[in-house]
């Protein structure tokens, strides 16, 4: 039998066979790194695979270590665990709450805008979803609000911080899609390649996160107007309308002071991702002192929850280093390259098809699993074919948001069972995600046809 065909077959049987593990329930990095040393010795065994290949795993592992763009993820999620801690969104959501009261579908509506000013200024998705499960939930179930409507607006304006800047899927993105453009364009004859930067994908990720905005307060809209009884008003008694202007300015302007040092600092060239990072940390911080809540204990505690989460995600990259370079020596890139590029319709066939499969994979795999694994294979194909990176980075954070949403395994649903009440039927906080999932699909179709609305911004910013 060709070699190669082994090769190729062992590939795909071996993507098959990580994902068959995780939903047996194995833990995610060592699935990665021990099927992928399984099928390496099947390999070396039938003589398609040689050992030799993973000498280049050390370095790897070193560039991650002092790949200075990769230190704002931990300084990112520090400043999101404290902001948290600090109560700054219990603040937003009681203020919006109060400001938007008077509206029928007003509380959704509050709910949306502080978790996209959370997801500018956090981007920590279990963290927002819990806050907003404990403070508003409850008051929306109190004003009859739809337990559908409530669960839903609250999952998927939580995750907003996947795809709002500073997001740290976009950070790895950015990483990954420069190495593997610049190798790329080498290929192609281009030993000058511009870098695909993380500013690139912030600014470029601005549009969508906004659309996504607007389409999630239509629907609310859309509800309060066609069904009133699911989103009734919440009206703020006289007594409190009195200071709810100066309550206003002090819950908006801290975080939105925090969101310009921080975006503004980086989309202005000012500042690189890692030191913005650094600037947001020590916002956070002085926020905390601010408010009275930055103690020893508070900080303990924060320090231990940024080394978790960091801990948790660049583990499973390091598997992911693994699966990458035996997949990749056996030929499955090949095999990757022949499918994608003999489909009818092109380039944007062949990144319509990357999107279906990676929003399927979302039922069963977390984000950063999702990305660790398809985008190594995938991306090569891609940008060979002209696909422009910034756009693909982009779209691929907006596919993958749903990787929070969808069930039986999206983690925004597990954050909001753990808090709401005992008496709200898991069915409803699932049937309640469901129009916004389709929302995030109509972002996506907008964004095929629309691709300016990533590519713009970035290119406007680089003059």
């Amino acid at each position: 039998m060709d070699p190669v065909l082994i090769g190729e077959l062992l590939a795909a049987l071996m993507f098959f066979g990580v994902i068959g593990f995780l939903l047996i329930g194995f833990p995610v990095a060592f699935t990665l790194a021990g099927v992928s040393l399984l099928f390496g010795a099947a390999g070396l065994w039938l003589g398609v695979f040689d050992p030799s290949n993973f000498g280049s795993l050390p370095n790897r592992y070193i560039g991650f270590m002092t790949n200075e763009v990769l230190v704002a993820v931990p300084l990112f999620i520090f400043m999101g665990v404290m902001l948290e801690r600090s109560q700054i969104a219990e603040q937003l959501l009681l203020t919006m709450g109060k400001l938007f009261g008077n509206l029928r579908g007003g509380l959704g509506i509050s709910v949306i805008l502080v978790g996209a000013m959370l997801a500018a200024s956090t981007g920590v998705v279990g963290a927002t979803v819990v806050t907003m499960g404990l403070i508003s939930l409850p008051a929306m179930l109190r004003a009859g609000y739809d337990p559908k409507l409530a669960t839903g607006v609250i999952c998927a304006s939580g995750t907003l911080g996947q795809i709002v800047p500073p997001s740290t899927v976009l950070i790895f993105m950015g990483d990954m899609l420069s190495g593997i453009n610049s190798q790329v364009q080498m290929a192609k004859g281009n030993f000058a390649p511009v870098p695909v930067s993380v500013g690139d994908l912030f600014a470029g990720a601005l549009l969508p996160g906004v659309l996504l905005v607007v389409l999630y307060l239509a629907w609310v809209i859309f509800k309060a107007l066609t069904d009133p009884a699911s989103c009734p008003a919440t009206p703020v008694p006289a007594e409190e309308k009195g200071a709810l202007g100066r309550e206003v300015l002090i819950a908006l302007l801290p975080p939105l002071l925090l969101i310009l040092a921080v975006l503004g600092s980086i989309l202005g060239g000012i500042a690189t991702p890692t030191e913005a990072a650094s600037v947001g940390a020590v916002g956070a911080m002085i926020l905390a002192a601010l408010r009275l809540r930055l103690s020893f204990g508070v900080l303990q505690a924060t320090v231990i929850s940024t080394a978790t989460i960091t801990s948790m995600v660049f583990v499973i990259l390091l598997g992911a280093s693994v699966f990458s370079v035996v997949f990749r020596m056996m030929g499955g890139d090949n095999l990757v390259h022949e499918f994608l590029g003999s489909l009818p319709g092109g380039r944007l066939a062949a990144v319509a098809v990357v999107m279906i499969i990676m929003f399927f994979l979302g039922f069963i795999l977390d984000t950063f699993e999702i990305i660790f694994i398809v985008i190594p294979v995938t991306a090569p194909v891609l940008l060979a074919l002209d696909v422009d990176p910034v756009w693909l980075g982009v779209i691929v954070g907006v596919n993958l948001q749903t990787s929070f949403l969808t069930p039986p395994f999206g983690f925004a649903l597990f954050y909001l069972r753990g808090v709401a009440p005992d008496d709200m039927p898991t069915s409803a906080i699932y049937r309640g995600i469901i129009p916004f999932v389709g929302l995030q699909m109509v972002a996506i179709v907008l964004l095929f046809v629309f691709p300016e609305l990533v590519t713009w911004l970035p290119r406007a910013i680089a003059g």
